[in-house]
């Protein structure tokens, strides 16, 4: 970590390692999430992507490495800290005994920019009512309660952490709405991590990409189209093993034809294999970087 953390950084960790009984869950990540930016975190299941968020919230202290949060440590200056945090995750772990307007008056007292108006409006948007006790609400509208209590006190920073995780599409559908009005609020930053993609591609300016507990690359979402493409072709003869074509990655096998992700530069610059035929190129999606870039490159599938 740097002794004078850039003012227009959010957040800042630097070479951050965490390993839990043995096993390694975090490995040398760096981050910086620019003030006022949205930005995305993905990766599969077991990634690192909860452990660096629980590092963010401070309820995980950074033994190797450094974190902070507006040039805080979250969990030395905590109160400073989560005062301008909004945070919602995807676990289902609200107080069900109480009734949504306790739950909101109970936050109510710890914010001290609680907005009482934006409080009101978000229990209309997402049809609450203050007398209904959390046990009797479905996942998804419990899931809005607790984004209501995660932005109605404008967060100068809003962290969630699969929020539409095991929700059906309505539910989903609101919380990206909400989540984007939030986004529209001038200087607030977002770190919105999800598997997701479609969800991610929507709202993202950049995604950083989880796998194995480091983050292995950063994308800008507008360029992504321009940064990668996806090529189709046909290998001669016939082989039932990936071409040998270094600069491509995440080989897929459809009937006779292959096709991966390859960087334009690359594709440009490099001569393909001569056993190759290449047939098509075409712009690469999010869910096909992210799975080609997932995939051990010793192996291929069949869609």
């Amino acid at each position: 970590m740097t002794d004078h953390p850039s003012a227009s950084c959010a957040i800042d960790v630097h070479r951050l390692s965490r390993t839990f009984r043995g096993v390694q869950a975090l490995r040398d990540v760096n981050l910086q999430v620019p003030t006022g930016s949205v930005f995305g975190l993905v990766g599969l299941n077991g990634a690192g992507k909860t452990t660096l968020i629980r590092h963010l919230i401070g309820s995980l202290r950074a033994l190797h490495g450094g974190v902070r949060v507006f040039g805080l440590d979250p969990v030395l200056d905590a109160t400073s800290v989560l005062k301008r945090v909004g945070y919602l995750t995807e676990e289902d772990s609200l107080p069900k005994w109480m009734r949504v307007g306790e739950f909101i008056d109970f936050h109510r007292s710890i914010y001290p920019n609680w907005d009482d108006g934006y409080a009101r409006r978000l229990c209309e948007m997402f049809n609450l009512s203050s007398a209904t006790q959390l046990r009797s609400l479905s996942k998804g509208q419990r899931a809005r309660v607790g984004l209501l209590v995660a932005i109605a006190h404008r967060p100068d920073l809003l962290i969630l952490d699969e929020p539409s995780s095991g929700l059906d599409p309505i539910a989903r559908s609101d919380i990206l709405e909400a989540i984007i009005r939030t986004i529209s609020d001038e200087g607030r930053t977002v770190l919105f991590s999800s598997h997701l993609l479609d969800e991610v591609g929507r709202v993202c300016d950049t995604i950083a990409l989880m796998h194995e507990g480091t983050i292995c690359e950063m994308v800008d979402v507008p360029s992504l189209h321009d940064r990668y493409v996806e090529v189709i072709c046909r290998s001669e003869p016939d082989n039932p093993l990936p071409p040998d074509w270094r600069s491509a990655f995440g080989w897929q096998l459809s009937g006779a034809e292959w096709s991966a992700v390859v960087e334009r530069e690359n594709s440009r610059s490099e001569s393909e294999p001569d056993d190759l035929h290449v047939i098509d190129r075409r712009p690469v999606s999010l869910d096909r970087w992210f799975a080609a870039r997932t995939r051990s490159p010793s192996t291929a599938v069949t869609p």
